[in-house]
């Protein structure tokens, strides 16, 4: 686990990021604070590995932060100025996040701090994190062999892939260029397009009925008009999925 904390002199800031990294598998929320003292205490005491540190605070501005901690812990700047970019990548900032911080670009800047803080101590041959996961074995098709009930995907670190039974698959929703698995009490994410994911999933069970989501079958509780329930979750069905997602329903009786 990487052990976080949120340094913002406004509380409402630190929450925001707070949320994020609750969020993401493998990371840890040691804290938050809108004091950059008691962020300094606790880097100080070896309870952090990555800082989310804003740079505009009146106690102790990030940078001077930066200088005090030195390279005890790792730091991504959270901050509504651009004009400090150039400083703080010369104090090997992990990434320069600006205000407002969606969620992607969150994501991708964490992704950076597992590569530098999860780094094996020998390095194997580079791999780009913009390449598909390994998935089981494909048919000439591209779609997955029936001989295999499970698939992996990329973990958090360069050389970790997640074994995960497509039967403990409840959907599966796509964002952007990562792909968020939910499991019953568990929440993977990964870098991979929903159409990656799509393409190696065996049909049956699975099914996309949005843009942005595809469901297990089996695990459907209920169709309801434009509407499917998984387990708590309420989903809806795209209008151009609708027709043939309600003929594979129907098929069923």
């Amino acid at each position: 686990m990487i052990r976080c904390i949120a340094v913002d002199d406004e509380a409402y800031a630190t929450k925001i990021i707070a949320d994020y990294i609750q969020k993401i598998p493998n990371l840890e929320l040691v804290g938050t604070t809108t004091s950059p003292i008691e962020a300094i205490n606790w880097v100080q005491e070896g309870r952090v590995d990555l800082v989310f540190l804003d740079i505009q605070m009146p106690e102790l501005t990030g940078i001077q932060f930066m200088k005090i901690c030195g390279s005890r812990c790792k730091v991504i700047l959270t901050t509504a100025y651009p004009e400090y970019a150039l400083e703080g990548y010369e104090h090997d900032v992990i990434d320069y996040l600006l205000k407002p911080i969606p969620f992607d670009r969150f994501l991708k800047a964490v992704h950076k701090a597992q590569a530098v803080l999860q780094q094996p101590t020998i390095q194997a041959s580079s791999a780009s994190h913009d390449n598909p996961p390994l998935a089981t074995a494909t048919t000439g098709a591209g779609h997955p062999a029936q001989a295999s009930p499970y698939m992996f995907i990329k973990g958090e670190s360069k050389n970790k892939f997640i074994k995960i039974d497509y039967d403990d698959i409840l959907y599966i929703e796509g964002l952007k260029n990562y792909v968020s698995v939910y499991m019953q009490g568990q929440r993977l994410v990964t870098y991979l397009t929903l159409k990656n994911m799509e393409e190696q999933l065996p049909q049956p069970p699975f099914y996309r009925i949005h843009k942005s989501y595809i469901v297990s079958i089996d695990k459907i509780r209920m169709v309801d008009g434009n509407t499917v329930y998984i387990a708590d979750k309420v989903l809806p069905i795209g209008e151009s999925f609708r027709e043939n997602f309600l003929k594979l329903i129907r098929e069923q009786d």
